[in-house]
């Protein structure tokens, strides 16, 4: 009996067995607290990016296409124009709104953004605007409104320009709160009386070649960084590491200094009497100073010493974890040291060369401050023309739409970029 007791006590009792329905809803509410967890750990950082990044770019986007001065300064002429051809005569009405508009913007300030805006469109376009603000309102003699055909008349006697279509044809084009008036512009197009795209006059087709010049030196002063960072790169990697770190302090100099330090320094350089003259001409290379100033050398100079060091981190990190074993062991095979390099060691690098390249090119496009202290005329590049629509002209939508196509030219070489890592990736 005792036994009996001892062994009853002795065992196990059993567990009781929950329903798989009970489970599976436990089990998401552990995945759930899971992932609530890592949501908030991350949210700081994403209401960060959400406010300085994707914000900001997604206003500039929005800009480049707005087109408000028009259809918030002039509602009623707009209003009036909305169902006119564009090739007949304006209505009378038209005439009578704009009178309306135009003496409301002269009260509220407007009429100066206005003026720029059409201006923009049709040359000579700000003196009649401000002209025929200054005269309003129009009244007879006993002070009352004149009717629509008297104001069209006095109008087109104020200034003649008024009975022409090309000044209403505008206002009727930019009647839409958006439009792709500075895209176009941007890229030297624009859209005709009856809104058709077409090619800018040759006074003023200058972008193309803006950007053109933009990629190009960019490109340049990617293969000049790819040039010297490579075999200095390598240099480092087959150091130990307390030797290479020695060094790639040297190379990290330039993160702890402004910008605005270095330019300032490779112009006393780079000057007529500066130390880079002055010791070619005592070592006899040249008779007399070259111009290393405010041309496309002395940018290229300047640019590649500060973005040098973008390039050489890629590639060290890239070239740090090949094993040198690979090179031996492809000469050991009876393999040419230079071949053995070529095609055994260089491939492995691909990734180093194309994210450094990436990266230098990216920063090069967007550069201001070098270009424009450094460079000449011909040498300045995209920045410097958002700026002056910036801070000069006070242009907003040309500026954004600069912008905007630049932004979209980073995003489709980044595109390219992935696109040649994924079939590199496959085909290994």
């Amino acid at each position: 009996m005792t036994s009996l007791s001892i062994d009853a006590a002795a065992k196990p009792l059993p567990l009781p067995v929950q329903p798989v329905s009970q489970l599976k809803r436990e089990l998401r509410q552990a995945l759930f607290k899971k992932r609530t967890a890592a949501l908030a750990l991350i949210a700081p950082l994403a209401i960060f990016l959400l406010l300085t990044f994707l914000v900001p770019i997604a206003m500039l986007l929005k800009r480049a296409v707005e087109n408000p001065e028009i259809r918030t300064t002039l509602p009623h002429t707009v209003t009036v124009l909305e169902h006119w051809d564009r090739k007949s005569p304006p209505p009378e009405a038209a005439y009578a709104a704009l009178t309306v508009d135009l003496l409301k913007a002269r009260q509220e300030s407007q009429a100066g953004a206005l003026a720029r805006r059409l201006n923009s469109e049709i040359s000579g376009a700000r003196s009649i605007i401000m002209k025929t603000a200054r005269v309003l309102p129009l009244l007879d003699e006993q002070g009352h409104v004149l009717s629509d055909e008297k104001i069209k008349l006095a109008l087109i006697a104020l200034d003649p320009q008024w009975g022409e279509l090309d000044y209403w044809q505008a206002i009727a084009k930019n009647g839409a709160p958006y439009s792709p008036h500075y895209l176009l512009a941007a890229l030297d197009y624009k859209q005709d009386a009856l809104g058709h795209i077409e090619k800018a006059d040759e006074s003023a087709s200058v972008y193309q070649a803006i950007f053109g010049r933009t990629f190009w030196m960019s490109l340049v002063v990617t293969c000049i960084c790819l040039l010297i960072s490579y075999p200095l790169a390598y240099w480092l990697s087959t150091m130990t590491e307390r030797r290479a770190n020695l060094f790639m302090i040297l190379v990290l100099i330039p993160f702890w200094t402004s910008i605005l330090v270095r330019v300032a320094a490779w112009i006393v350089l780079l000057q007529s009497g500066g130390l880079v003259n002055m010791a070619l001409m005592s070592l006899g290379i040249t008779e007399a100073p070259l111009e290393l100033l405010f041309n496309r050398v002395g940018v290229y100079i300047a640019m590649t010493h500060i973005l040098l060091p973008f390039m050489i981190l890629p590639l060290y990190s890239v070239m740090k974890a090949i094993p040198p074993t690979y090179l031996r062991a492809a000469i050991s095979l009876g393999s040419h040291p230079f071949a053995a390099f070529w095609r055994v060691y260089v491939p492995q690098t691909y990734p180093g060369i194309g994210a450094g390249a990436l990266l230098v090119f990216i920063l090069s496009v967007g550069y201001y401050i070098t270009p424009a202290l450094l460079g000449g005329p011909n040498e300045q590049m995209v920045s410097y023309y958002i700026a002056y629509f910036t801070n000069v002209t006070i242009n907003w939508g040309m500026a954004c739409a600069l912008g905007a196509l630049l932004f979209a030219a980073t995003l489709v070489l980044y595109a390219v970029y992935r696109r040649f890592t994924k079939i590199d990736v496959s085909m290994g």
